[in-house]
């Protein structure tokens, strides 16, 4: 199963490249320079108005956010660790993917594509954990 190990390697760039995508240029996103910082440092205040029935907020856009913030980042949860050996340990997956998240929440914010959301990080850390659990019981994970 070495090639398949090979494979890891590219699979992660391409994820990658489509992550920045998504978040940076997708859904109609354009990059400006000017206005007001959007940011919400309020740990499941998105969370909780997206839950709420009665807000007004379309079911994709809560699809969107809710389930998609987690599952774009299961790849990197079980690819990285893959990748990178030293981040075979949960404590430094979730470091190094705190430290990634982090930059790219404020990348969104301050290129105003988006905005800084802490709940954004709990939904993908969910999905690098998930990610990670994947990998860790999975049986590839022998043959890799």
């Amino acid at each position: 199963m070495k090639w398949l190990r090979r494979l890891i390697g590219p699979a992660f760039i391409f994820y990658s490249a489509a992550v920045i995508y998504w978040m940076f240029i997708g859904f109609g996103r354009e990059i400006h320079t000017g206005g007001i910082l959007k940011y919400n440092l309020v740990p499941l205040r998105t969370v909780l108005l997206f839950l709420n029935l009665d807000n007004g907020v379309a079911l994709t856009d809560r699809i969107i956010n809710l389930i998609g913030n987690i599952v774009v980042f299961i790849p990197f949860g079980f690819m990285l660790p893959l990748i990178r050996n030293r981040l075979y340990s949960l404590t430094r997956l979730t470091l190094y993917a705190i430290f990634i998240i982090l930059i790219l929440e404020m990348m969104q914010m301050l290129l105003h594509v988006g905005s800084f959301d802490v709940d954004d990080l709990l939904l993908n850390m969910v999905g690098v954990w998930a990610g990670y659990r994947i990998l860790r019981f999975s049986k590839m994970n022998s043959e890799v």
